[in-house]
């Protein structure tokens, strides 16, 4: 089993965990001996768009690591509180200063190996405007043509523009679903 680092002390008490199954479950899981808390390590949710203008794509190049300098949809982790719609919507704005119409669910990508879900959404951008934010150094419109490929940063990145190109080149979208399962190049 893939599963995070242990970790050592109980965030409801401070006592020193147990790494067993809990009575009732199948998966072993970070247990506290004293308060009895169970300590469940889920995976994180990424949400994001393609954001849409006209026939371009908007992507945006990373100013953080991990893939500094690399170009990505703009996504980002869920915040608590919000929808995956929302939160999508929220790291458009932040990464790539661009206001969208979140449409149809269009990719959810499971990437166990670092513990993610990745989920995407098709959106309208509400005009052409657009700015880098503080983990972009650039935003730009692509055409299908111009989508550098080999500079794409993330594996679950270059498999929603793929379902986009091909769904829009059959003429109807719908929702993709795929398994991720080699890790991402190292350079």
């Amino acid at each position: 089993m893939n599963r995070r680092p242990p970790f050592k002390f109980c965030s409801a008490c401070g006592h020193q965990v147990e790494f067993r199954i809990p009575e009732g479950d199948t998966r072993e899981r970070h247990v506290c001996p004293s308060c009895g808390t169970i300590h469940y390590q889920n995976p994180r949710n990424v949400v994001g768009t393609v954001p849409i203008w006209q026939d371009r794509v908007l992507l945006c190049k990373r100013a953080i690591e991990p893939r500094l300098g690399f170009w990505t949809l703009p996504a980002g982790f869920m915040e608590i509180g919000e929808t995956t719609g929302e939160g999508a919507a929220r790291e458009t704005l932040e990464e790539a200063g661009a206001a969208v119409e979140i449409g149809a669910l269009f990719s959810m990508l499971n990437v166990p190996h670092v513990h993610q879900v990745h989920i995407f959404y098709l959106a309208d951008m509400r005009s052409p405007e657009f700015a880098a934010g503080e983990e972009s150094l650039e935003v730009r419109l692509f055409t299908e043509p111009e989508i550098p490929w080999d500079d794409i940063a993330f594996p679950t990145v270059a498999e929603t523009l793929r379902f986009y190109f091909a769904d829009r080149a059959a003429g109807r979208f719908r929702m993709h679903t795929h398994d991720i399962t080699r890790p991402m190049l190292q350079l």
